[in-house]
């Protein structure tokens, strides 16, 4: 294949799109360099099947991926099935319980077929870190330990703490930014990317490329996507979160509820309109010849559309539009059964019915007139409902079919 050095005008047309919503690049003009030479770069981002289920704060680091492979480079999806049997610590306070080899094998397939939603397949390279870290011998560890200190691994934030505070840190946690350094080694990475809090892994696979001999990856740094509350991480264990496999009607819907500030940092890391794009759509909101709302919709429509095809997300707009605009009650309404009792008193039965995150946001909620059962505005949340069934409406988006026995 023919490679032709890119002009500086091209080069930096790449980095604007690449350099989108990154927290921090190391290095810039090493990377600049790998760009001009015109060569297809290697992209490596490894993921620890940990978990089945991807979020919309795991698509901002997919997301990037895909810019990477628009502008013609060669994409890596690293399901570290070996790694994910060791358990990474990062961020942790404590030590992360390894998964079976079945849990990894069953979370990979999960992963693959969610990531395609957003990653063209056919410019994908998916490999699996079993392939060759299985087959190191403890002597070729030993000689991988010898690459890197003590000292420098201490380094990292979270061993530091957990150092300080008198936690255990096991050895294998100190084996695994090595394991993970050593996957870009193996495949002679150009550029690798993670969250934030991934970046002292990524500079060990830097450190230990050069100590291989190879040129030192670049490394990118996503940020960590806020959640629906508006002020922590997206996650699942919060219940803040919007799940990629979700229904097309829940996410929309979800989407809708984040604030009009947030909207923008959701545009950036998720959608894929040009940032002049999205510059324009924020002046038009700002001068008063667009509605937030609007604009909310259309990030909605194309994120709905992107997990659930066209057709679905204009349904799920109607379907928003009758039932918050305009007042509706979904057709379809979960309905949730209970005994009469402590059982049906509101503040329980919104939590068991998953309405709320626990007890005492439905009471807050409560608190703020949030509820009503049968159009009727309830404040007591504490005295228990008759036997019969009940429309629950908590707020301007969940609603609930009752049923007490």
């Amino acid at each position: 294949m023919d490679v032709k050095p890119l002009s500086r005008e091209e080069v930096d047309n790449q980095l604007a799109l690449i350099k989108r919503g990154v927290v921090e690049l190391i290095d810039e003009e090493e990377l600049r360099k790998k760009i001009a030479r015109g060569k297809p770069l290697n992209i490596k981002v490894g993921f620890d099947p940990t978990a089945p289920d991807l979020h919309l704060g795991h698509t901002v680091i997919i997301q990037k991926m895909r810019h990477f492979q628009d502008l013609g480079h060669t994409v890596t999806f690293l399901i570290g099935d070996f790694t994910g049997r060791i358990g990474d610590p990062s961020g942790r306070s404590d030590t992360r319980p390894p998964l079976t080899r079945e849990q990894v094998l069953e979370n990979a397939e999960t992963y693959k077929k969610q990531v395609f939603k957003i990653l063209d397949p056919e410019k994908t390279l998916v490999e699996f870190n079993d392939r060759w870290l299985g087959k190191l011998s403890f002597a070729d560890v030993i000689r991988l330990a010898s690459r890197h200190t003590v000292a420098r691994m201490m380094e990292r934030d979270d061993f530091e703490k957990r150092f300080t505070g008198k936690l255990p840190i096991s050895m294998h946690e100190l084996l695994y930014p090595l394991a993970q350094g050593y996957d870009s080694v193996h495949l002679k990475t150009d550029v690798e990317m993670g969250g934030t809090d991934q970046k002292f892994n990524l500079l060990v696979g830097r450190h230990l490329q050069a100590q291989y001999g190879l040129e030192p990856q670049c490394i990118l740094t996503m940020p960590l996507l806020v959640g629906l509350d508006g002020e922590r991480k997206m996650s699942k264990s919060l219940g803040n979160y919007v799940g990629i496999d979700e229904p097309a009607k829940e996410m929309f819907g979800k989407i809708m509820s984040i604030s009009d500030e947030l909207m923008w940092r959701y545009f950036e890391l998720l959608s894929s309109l040009s940032m002049d794009t999205i510059a324009g759509l924020k002046r038009h909101v700002e001068s008063g010849s667009a509605h937030p709302k609007a604009v909310k919709e259309s990030l909605a429509l194309e994120l709905v559309a992107r997990y659930h095809g066209e057709a679905a997300a204009k349904e799920a707009q109607t379907s928003f539009n009758a039932v918050f605009a305009g007042g509706a009650i979904p057709d379809d309404v979960a309905l949730f059964c209970c005994k009469h009792g402590e059982a049906s008193a509101p503040a329980v039965f919104l939590a068991d019915a998953g309405l709320t995150a626990s007890r005492s946001e439905a009471r807050r909620l409560i608190a703020q007139n949030a509820l009503s059962i049968d159009g009727t505005v309830v404040s007591d949340g504490q005295t228990p409902l008759p036997a019969g069934e009940y429309t629950i409406k908590l707020g301007k988006k969940r609603f609930l079919r009752l049923r007490v026995d």
